[in-house]
C-alpha cells in the first residue's frame, strides 16, 4: 500500500543495531541518510534563551518580595544557566539523532531525544514542500521545510519537518520532492508587492483586535509588576474633568490608533517582497515576509477555484483579497500568520480580478461573472433576523429598567434608534450580496456582509450537493444548496434561493449528479395529453 505508516517509536537504544548513515554521495543523495545543519542546535538554544529571557523577569520580581533583590537575581540566574545547559546537552542529543534520507520511493525521517521516532511519507502523495525561515535563521541561512501530503490527520502522520536545513538543501529538496525541474532565475510573475496596498491594511478587521489585545497587555503586564491600580489612577487622573462617555470614547479611538499601527507594522511584516509565480510544471509559488522568509507552493493540480474576500471595511474602499481553494492545504498552527490560502493581499478589485483569471488560466475572472438574484423571501428572513438581534436585547435592557433602574430604560430606547436602522441597513446588504451563476467552468456563489465572499468552484470538483430546508425556509419557499467538494473548505453554500431555482442550478451545474433525485414538474400541456 501507498499509505504513509503512522509514527513509530522505538527505544533509542535500538539505534545502535541500525548501519550509521554513511556520508552524502554526490548523484546517489536519495539513497543516502542526510544530517541536518549543525547550526541547528545554536538557533534552538538562542530560542530558549529569549524564553528563559522574558519568564525571569517577572520570576525576579515575584522572589524579591519576601527576600532581597540580590538573592533572587542569583537563584533566577542559576535557574537560567541550568536549564540552558540542559537544552544544549539535549539538542546536541536531538541533532544526532536526527537524519532523513529521500528515496525513489518515500521520504524518511528518524529523530528523537530519548524515543526514536521513525516516520516516512511515500512520495506520490507528498503535494507540498513549504519552506520557512525566522531572522535569525535568515542571518545564518538556513530554513525549515515541511513536506505534507495534504491529508487531514490529527497526529500529525501528513507532515515530516526538517528543522533546519541549508537554503540551497531546502530549495533542493523543494524541486525534487514536488518532481518539478529546476526553476529558472525569473519565473512568470503574477503579481508583485505594490506598497500602496498597505493602506488597506488600517481598515481591516485585525486593527480593532490588535488595539484590545494592546490594552490588554498593558493592564497583564502592570498586574505583574504590581502597578495596574497605579495605571488605573494615572488614566482617572487625566480624564478627570470630563464626562464618562467621552472618557470611553477617547479610550476607544487610542486603542483604534494602536491597533491601526499594530496592523501597519504586521502588514509589512507579512506581504514585504511578496511575488506570486507560476513555475515550470504547473506550480504556483507564493513568497512573502520580511522578517520570517515564507515560502509556499500550490500545484495547479490541486487548484479547485479560487476565493475573493472583500470584508466590510477593505470592500468600503473597493479592494478584495484572493484565496486559493485547494486540496491539501493545513493551516501552519507554529505560525499563526501563515495562512497557505493566501495568493494575494487585500488590493484593488481590478488586480484581485486580474490575479484571479491569471491564475485560474481564464480570459475573464469567473468571480466577475453575473449572478442571478435570490428571491424577495430571502430579503425579509435577513431583516427579521436583523431585527430580532436588536430588539431581544433591548427588550432584556427594558425589562431589567421596570425591575431595577429606569437608566437601563433609556440604555435601551438608545440601543433601539441607534442599532435597529443598522442592524436593517446590514440585512439589506447581506440580501443585495447574495447570488450564483455559472461562468465556463466554474460554478459561482457569494453570500455575507461583513465578510463578502464570492467563490469560484470548479463544476469537476463538486463531489456532491446537500439540500438544507428548515421550517421556516419550507414557508418562505427557500433552501440552501451545499456544494460538497474536496478542498477548500470542504462546502460552499447558497443561501436561500429558490426552491426550483436553487435545483434547477445545482443540475445544471453539475449534470447528472442530482438529477436522477428529481421529479419533472408537470407541465400544463403534459397534464391534457395524459388525460
Amino acid at each position: 500500500m501507498s499509505e504513509a505508516p503512522g509514527e513509530a517509536t522505538e527505544k533509542a537504544a535500538d539505534e545502535a543495531t541500525e548501519p550509521p548513515p554513511g556520508p552524502a554521495v554526490p548523484g546517489h543523495q536519495d539513497a543516502d541518510w542526510l544530517r541536518l545543519d549543525p547550526r541547528t542546535v545554536l538557533v534552538r538554544v538562542v530560542l530558549f534563551s529569549g524564553v528563559l529571557a522574558g519568564a525571569a523577569l517577572p520570576v525576579t520580581f515575584a522572589l524579591a518580595g519576601p527576600r532581597p533583590l540580590w538573592q533572587a537575581v542569583a537563584w533566577v540566574a542559576a535557574g537560567v544557566v541550568l536549564a540552558l545547559l540542559a537544552d544544549i546537552a539535549a539538542e546536541t542529543v536531538r541533532l544526532r539523532r536526527t537524519r532523513y534520507r529521500v528515496g525513489p520511493e518515500r521520504v524518511e525521517l528518524h529523530t528523537g531525544l530519548l524515543v526514536v521516532q521513525r516516520r516516512s511519507l511515500a512520495r506520490e502523495r507528498i503535494r507540498s514542500a513549504d519552506l520557512t525561515a525566522n531572522p535569525l535563521q535568515r542571518v545564518l541561512g538556513l530554513v525549515k521545510v515541511r513536506i505534507g501530503t495534504g491529508e487531514h490527520t490529527g497526529g500529525g502522520d501528513s507532515t515530516l519537518e526538517l528543522d533546519l536545513v541549508t537554503r540551497a538543501e531546502g530549495e533542493r529538496l523543494r524541486h525534487e520532492l514536488l518532481a518539478r525541474p529546476a526553476a529558472p532565475d525569473h519565473a512568470p510573475s503574477l503579481a508583485t508587492l505594490d506598497p500602496r496596498w498597505i493602506r488597506y491594511a488600517p481598515v481591516s478587521f485585525l486593527a480593532p483586535a490588535l488595539g484590545g489585545a494592546a490594552a490588554g497587555a498593558v493592564m497583564q503586564v502592570s498586574e505583574w509588576f504590581g502597578a495596574q491600580g497605579k495605571v488605573i489612577d494615572w488614566i482617572g487622573d487625566r480624564f478627570q474633568d470630563v464626562s464618562i462617555p467621552w472618557t470611553i470614547l477617547v479610550l476607544v479611538l487610542v486603542a483604534t490608533v494602536a491597533g491601526a499601527v499594530g496592523a501597519l507594522g504586521l502588514w509589512v511584516e507579512m506581504w514585504w517582497n511578496y511575488r506570486l509565480e507560476r513555475e515550470p510544471g504547473g506550480t504556483l509559488r507564493v513568497s512573502r515576509g520580511l522578517f520570517t522568509a515564507r515560502s509556499v507552493s500550490i500545484e495547479e493540480r490541486r487548484l479547485r477555484g479560487i476565493e475573493l474576500v472583500e470584508p466590510l471595511g477593505v470592500r468600503a474602499f473597493g479592494a478584495a483579497r484572493v484565496d486559493a481553494v485547494a486540496t491539501g492545504l493545513v493551516k501552519d498552527d507554529d505560525d499563526k500568520h501563515a495562512d497557505l490560502k493566501n495568493l494575494l493581499p487585500a488590493a484593488e478589485r481590478a488586480v484581485a480580478d486580474r490575479v484571479v483569471a491569471q491564475v485560474l488560466r481564464e480570459p475573464e475572472p469567473p468571480t466577475g461573472a453575473p449572478l442571478a438574484a435570490h428571491p424577495r423571501a430571502a430579503r425579509t428572513r435577513r431583516v427579521r433576523w436583523a431585527l430580532g438581534s436588536v430588539l431581544v436585547p433591548v427588550a432584556v435592557l427594558a425589562l431589567l429598567g421596570l425591575l431595577l433602574t429606569p437608566v437601563l430604560l433609556y440604555v435601551a430606547a438608545g440601543c433601539a434608534v441607534v442599532l435597529g436602522p443598522v442592524a436593517v441597513l446590514f440585512a439589506l446588504d447581506a440580501y443585495r450580496a447574495l447570488g450564483h451563476g455559472v461562468s465556463g467552468a466554474y460554478l459561482v456563489t457569494r453570500s455575507g456582509t461583513v465578510r463578502r465572499a464570492t467563490v469560484a468552484l470548479q463544476r469537476s470538483g463538486v463531489i456532491g450537493w446537500t439540500v438544507k430546508q428548515s421550517y421556516f425556509q419550507r414557508r418562505a419557499g427557500v433552501l440552501t444548496l451545499t456544494a460538497t467538494t474536496a478542498a477548500g473548505a470542504g462546502a460552499y453554500d447558497i443561501l436561500d434561493a429558490g426552491r426550483s431555482q436553487g435545483l434547477t442550478f445545482a443540475a445544471r451545474a453539475v449534470p447528472d449528479l442530482l438529477t436522477p433525485f428529481l421529479e419533472p414538474v408537470p407541465t400544463p400541456e403534459a397534464r391534457s395529453t395524459e388525460r
